[in-house]
Order: structure tokens, then C-alpha cells, then sequence
């Protein structure tokens, strides 16, 4: 079940996608991007843009700040200790206490440096992952997330 966010998602809102297509659920944030791209999301909102920034956010740093988002969603795996496919909203001050995927390390310093730049509000939408391993395919229950939050973005990110 997706929390309730959409209060969250102000102004210009950026959605990344963050993930390795090779690791089971890490693909997730991946997987959503691709499904709102083809719901054609942005078409509708001129408000929002998406982006796949693949395992390295970091090589999209400029880009990001170019856009200056007023919201900024990071998508992706995170180890909270949940049912598969359980999705959390987490403050981008508490990453130490969580587990992402494969990009730990730089997470925190690389949203901090995307604070200092644009003022967004930023969070992450994490995915509870059952697998992380190389060649590993999605899990049903992440895939089930996947969808639900499609569908709650989709609905509450059109335009009227």
C-alpha cells in the first residue's frame, strides 16, 4: 500500500528513477520511471519531469539543478526491514538508518548537495526489495508496488 504523499508534491516536481537493471529489485525506481514515461505524464503535467539516473545520480547533478525542482522524488530499493514490496516515504536526514541498494555511500552528501542548490523539498519513496542479487528478475511483490504507486502518481500529478 503506497502512503498518502501527494501533499508532498509541490511545484516543479522532479521524479528519479535510481537503480541497477541487473539486480533483481533494484530496477524498481528504474521500472516506475519507464511506466510513467509511457503514461505520458509529463505531456499532461508540464509541471513535472522524469528521469532514470541508472545506479549514478551523481552524473546528473547539473541536470537536476538546471531544472530547479521544487519537489524532488527519489524512487528506489531500500532495506527498511518491511514486508517485499513495502513502500516508505524516507527524509533524506535519516539515510544513515536505512540500506539503499547499491548507493549508500554518496547518497546522502550527493541530496544534501541538491538541497544546497535548488531549496527543493526532497524525499525518497523507497521499495522494500526481495532481492538484490546480479540477474535476479523483479519480484512480484515489488512489481505490485511499482503499479500502485503509477497509479497514485498518475492520478495525483495530472492537471486539471
Amino acid at each position: 500500500m503506497v502512503p498518502e504523499f501527494k501533499d508532498k508534491l509541490k511545484g516543479k516536481v522532479l521524479i528519479i528513477g535510481m537503480g541497477n537493471v541487473m539486480r533483481g529489485d533494484d530496477v524498481a525506481g528504474i521500472e516506475l520511471i519507464r511506466r510513467l514515461n509511457n503514461s505520458n505524464l509529463e505531456a499532461i503535467n508540464p509541471q513535472l519531469f522524469l528521469m532514470d539516473v541508472g545506479e549514478v545520480i551523481e552524473n546528473y547533478l547539473e541536470k537536476i539543478v538546471k531544472y530547479k525542482p521544487d519537489t524532488v522524488l527519489l524512487v528506489d530499493a531500500v532495506d527498511f526491514r518491511a514486508p517485499v514490496g513495502s513502500v516508505k516515504i524516507i527524509d533524506i536526514e535519516t539515510i544513515k538508518n536505512e540500506s539503499f541498494s547499491t548507493h549508500n555511500i554518496s547518497l546522502k552528501l550527493t541530496l544534501k548537495y541538491v538541497k544546497e542548490r535548488t531549496n527543493a523539498d526532497i524525499f525518497i519513496l523507497g521499495i522494500q526489495p526481495k532481492s538484490l542479487g546480479m540477474n535476479n528478475k523483479l519480484s512480484e511483490p515489488v512489481k505490485q508496488a511499482i503499479k500502485q504507486i503509477e497509479e497514485y502518481l498518475t492520478k495525483n500529478l495530472k492537471k486539471s
